[in-house]
C-alpha cells in the first residue's frame, strides 16, 4: 500500500466537487487501503479522496475516543448527512492546509448514510470529534475547506497568512 501524495491548498482540485462512485471494483478497493496508509503515515483523523487528487466521493475516518480507549475507523463511499441537530465549536486543521488551525462551528450530532466497500448501505450517528471529522472531510467532497466555514474577515485574515506561507515557500 502506498502512501499517496496529499494535495496542499492552493491547488484547484480542492475546490472541485466530487463525483459519486458508480461501481465497486478492486480498484476502489486498493485506493482505500491506500488512503488509510496514507492518513495514518501523516497523523491524521480522516482523508477524502480529492486530497490525494481523486475527484470522487470516497473518504476515511480514523478518530481516537481516549475517553473510551478505542477508535472509530470508517471507510465511507458516497456520504450523505440525512440529519443534524446541535452545534459545537472546536478547533480544526486540515492534511491540506498544514500549520493552520482554526474554531470552526459545526452541527454536534449527524446521521450518515453511506457505502462500504462492499457497497453494502450503513449508517453512522455521529456526536463530538466524529461529527466534526465526518463533517470536514465530507465538505471536501464538496470542494469546501474548513476556512471557507469562517467569516470573511477571519477568513481574509487566515487565506492572507496562507497565501504568504506559499509564497515564501516559492522563493
Amino acid at each position: 500500500m502506498p502512501v499517496l501524495d496529499i494535495l496542499v491548498y492552493p491547488n484547484p482540485a480542492l475546490k472541485k466537487k466530487s463525483l459519486p462512485v458508480k461501481k465497486l471494483d478492486e480498484d476502489i478497493k486498493c485506493l482505500l487501503d491506500d488512503m488509510v496508509q496514507t492518513m495514518r503515515d501523516a497523523h491524521g483523523v480522516g482523508l477524502a479522496a480529492p486530497q490525494i487528487g481523486r475527484n470522487i466521493r470516497i473518504l476515511v475516518v480514523d478518530v481516537p475516543l481516549p475517553e473510551e480507549n478505542r477508535k472509530e475507523f470508517y471507510e465511507l463511499i458516497n456520504p450523505e448527512i440525512v440529519s443534524s441537530r446541535g452545534s459545537q465549536i472546536g478547533k480544526e486543521g486540515c492534511l491540506s492546509v498544514p500549520g493552520f488551525y482554526e474554531n470552526i462551528r459545526r452541527r454536534n450530532h449527524i446521521s450518515v448514510s453511506a457505502l462500504d466497500r462492499e457497497g453494502k448501505r450503513f449508517t453512522i450517528d455521529a456526536e463530538g470529534m466524529l461529527s466534526r471529522v465526518l463533517q470536514h472531510e465530507i465538505d471536501h467532497l464538496d470542494g469546501i475547506l474548513f476556512f471557507d466555514r469562517l467569516g470573511r474577515l477571519k477568513k481574509d485574515i487566515l487565506l492572507k497568512q496562507i497565501d504568504e506561507r506559499f509564497v515564501s515557500a516559492q522563493s
